[in-house]
């Protein structure tokens, strides 16, 4: 596996025990409110083949409660 796709798969890893932990009971808001976004912020872009060719993210139905 390239570096690139370890360290998109090892984040979105992580991302994903982040959100699991987030519904624990007595779980630490402060630590998911500081540690999410930080997570998300340094997730590095997907690697080649990871979406369809011409795949636009913004794209797609409108969503309730979306602006």
């Amino acid at each position: 596996m390239c570096p690139d796709c370890e360290d998109f798969a090892r984040t979105v890893l992580l991302l994903g025990q982040l959100a699991l932990y987030a519904d624990v009971s007595g779980a630490d808001q402060d630590f998911i409110e500081a540690l999410g976004p930080s997570l998300a912020a340094s997730l590095p872009e997907p690697p080649p083949g990871t979406f369809p060719p011409g795949y636009d993210p913004l794209d797609g139905p409108d969503y309730p409660g979306g602006s």
